[in-house]
Parts: structure tokens; sequence; C-alpha cells
């Protein structure tokens, strides 16, 4: 990875599906060897999940939620969209969050 510029990706997880079933370790391992084919290396937040709080209908819902992080040199959005599509789909979410920031290695 170059000097300049590049991106820190986090990508918030739940720790339990849509439908209440928690995600095993199995599958956060396989996300992580995933990713980490892909991009070169990746790190996963797992043991100490954070817990998100958000408005629904006039009620407070909440998960408990995991990060995985990723560098990368270029954003890829098609990439990222697609990835987020495909993990609502498969963890049965409405929503997940997938954010970057810029970051420059020191």
């Amino acid at each position: 990875m170059s000097s300049g510029p590049s991106h820190l990706v986090q990508i918030l997880l739940p720790k339990e599906t849509g439908n209440g079933r928690p995600i095993g370790k199995e599958w956060f391992e396989g996300f992580l060897e995933e990713l980490t084919d892909k991009f070169g290396g990746a790190t996963s937040f797992l043991r100490a999940p954070g817990q998100g709080l958000w408005q629904s209908g006039g009620a407070t819902e909440k998960d408990r939620i995991a990060v995985v992080e990723v560098m990368v040199e270029h954003l890829d959005r098609p990439f990222w969209r697609s990835l987020r599509a495909r993990l609502e789909r498969e963890l049965s979410q409405d929503e997940l969050v997938i954010r970057a920031q810029e970051i420059t290695r020191l």
C-alpha cells in the first residue's frame, strides 16, 4: 500500500440475523477470510460487540454489532454496494451500514 491517501472501509455487522438467530463464529471467520483474499488483509472486532440503537416506527430498536475493517487504496463503490446488498439478504437485515473514510498512512 502506498503512503498516499487511502480509505478505511468499516462494515457494521449484526451479531444476530433479522430473524433473531445468532450469527456463528464460523460465518464471521469465513467473511474475514473472503475480505483478506480480496484485499490482502482485514481486521475484525467481534469479541466486544458494540450496541446500535435507532428509532423505528416510534419504538427504539437495538442490535449488538461487530465491526470489520479493510484498508483500500481505491474505493470501488459498486463492489461495496453489491456486498452490502448481499449481506442484507444473507443476514436478513433491512439495512446494513458500510462506510468509508479517507485516511493517510503515517
